[in-house]
């Protein structure tokens, strides 16, 4: 049997792990195939090509071949475009590679959630002054609803969940796992109905990614509560290690 060899393909790397002294296994995320493992041969010695390469949140077009669960990566260039986030933001990114690798299974192309990648790395990429913050944690929040729509643990946002009941406009929902988009209880983080239809309609949108980002940055703050939840709650943990990170820096 023939073995498969896929060339110029966009792609991230997600993780890497030593594979042996001077190999590793990348966890990588590529737009026409999904989330993938790749073997870099000898990218750990100081004369690989792959070295000053293979990082986590730049673009990278990857050439490689296999039918193994694990394929052979050929080649790695870099795309240029950004440079590498900092700060909080690189932990940001880091956030972002945690819930792909914990919410995508092997082998299932997500294009669309993929160009969500790519716009969420770059908004973190970019000028990190104060006036920046607000636009990152909005992306995030995009991002991540985009994410729950992909792997199909999002419900419409523009009815309630377990009735199917319209949402008033006026009225007072909150997103909690199992049960979906219900009537708030006092003191629950909550949006407007208003709110939950202009989310849906920026999903919805052509550029969902840029529509959700801009839905988002009036409600980040409810917003982010209830996403962290229902993330937390589909990865099977308290809190995702690298926010728990950032939790210990900011306690510094």
């Amino acid at each position: 049997m023939a073995v498969k060899r896929v060339s110029h393909e966009p792609a991230y790397v997600l993780h890497r792990y030593d594979w042996s002294e001077s190999s590793l296994i990348l966890e990588v995320f590529a737009r026409h195939y999904g989330r993938i493992a790749l073997v870099a041969k000898g990218a750990k010695r100081p004369s690989s090509n792959f070295r000053p390469v293979l990082l986590p949140l730049q673009p990278l077009q990857l050439s490689f071949s296999g039918d193994a669960e694990i394929r052979t990566l050929k080649s790695a260039e870099w795309m240029g475009g950004h440079v590498m986030p900092t700060g909080e933001a690189l932990l940001s990114g880091y956030y972002v590679n945690e819930l792909l690798l914990r919410l995508l299974a092997r082998d299932d192309p997500h294009e669309a959630l993929f160009d969500a990648y790519a716009g969420v790395v770059q908004v973190l990429a970019g000028d990190h002054a104060a006036a920046q913050a607000a636009t990152q944690s909005a992306a995030l929040r995009a991002f991540e609803l985009l994410l729950l729509r992909g792997v199909g643990l999002l419900p419409a946002l523009d009815a309630q969940t377990l009735t199917l009941a319209p949402l008033d406009r006026e009225g007072r929902y909150t997103l909690v796992p199992e049960a979906g988009l219900r009537e708030a209880f006092e003191g629950e983080p909550a949006l407007q109905g208003a709110d939950w239809q202009a989310l849906q309609a920026a999903l919805d949108d052509l550029a969902p990614f840029v529509a959700t980002l801009r839905a988002c940055a009036g409600v980040n703050g409810a917003l982010r509560t209830q996403l962290r939840t229902l993330l937390n709650y589909h990865c099977g943990v308290a809190t995702l290690r690298t926010r728990q990170m950032m939790r210990d820096l900011q306690a510094l």
